[in-house]
């Protein structure tokens, strides 16, 4: 099976003022195609950071990462992000809509810098799959917390992208939203083959992928490299 993402020795410290912070410690794991794969830990253990850092949204102080057979490390800011936009989605926790752009236009966007042609008709389609088509008009300070992640998975959906990491996809919904966006997230990965990488605090919803990597202050605690019954 091929490997979407290899990750080794990855290392990544902080400075604040005199005193440096390590928040992630000699951390090495692969992830192949398909699968699906969660990231847990306490909080302050590292996992928004690895998230980050796996999808090239920032550099490792150490160690090297492979997303999609390119060597991140390699690539210069701007070929990152012509690499997460051909081959990556991204769920952030705070949802990171445009402000001033409507539902439609934040999932048209990326579809558009593909040059797509029909990226508004498209994103129509992603909006009603996630139950949104009829608030596609509305700008993201006029919808409720689980209406804005629900545009957010249509705009990480939107490039059909081969690898989605998604923060903590649940944790601002109420049970039934966050049912539904889960649900969303195994039909991706079910339909398009799309690998999923999710970080969550939720161990119900961690026990539900294939794979679980568990972090503690910044090192690999366990890692259950085998499937999850």
């Amino acid at each position: 099976m091929t490997k979407i993402l290899n990750v080794r020795n990855l290392g990544k410290i902080y400075t604040s003022g005199s005193k440096k912070l390590t928040v992630l410690d000699d951390i090495s794991f692969d992830i192949t195609e398909g699968d699906t794969f969660a990231i847990v830990g306490p909080s302050g253990s590292g996992k928004t950071t690895l998230l980050g850092l796996c999808a090239g949204l920032d550099r490792p102080d150490s160690g090297s990462i492979e997303l999609c057979g390119v060597s991140l490390t390699s690539l210069s800011e701007d070929e990152r992000a012509v690499l997460r936009n051909q081959k990556v989605g991204f769920i952030f926790q705070d949802f990171q809509l445009l402000p001033t752009l409507t539902a439609l236009e934040n999932v048209s966007v990326p579809m558009e810098l593909q040059g797509s042609k029909n990226a508004s008709k498209i994103a129509i389609e992603l909006l009603d799959k996630v139950g949104l088509a009829d608030r596609r008009h509305h700008y993201p300070s006029q919808l409720s917390g689980g209406e804005q992640q629900r545009v957010a998975l249509a705009r990480a959906f939107s490039n059909t992208p081969a690898i989605l990491f998604a923060d903590e996809p649940t944790g601002n919904l109420d049970e039934e939203t966050g049912e539904k966006v889960v649900q969303l997230l195994f039909d991706l990965n079910k339909d398009a083959g799309t690998t999923l990488v999710i970080v969550t605090h939720d161990l119900d919803l961690a026990k539900r992928n294939q794979h679980i990597l568990r972090l503690k202050g910044g090192k690999i605690l366990v890692d259950e490299n085998t499937l999850v019954s």
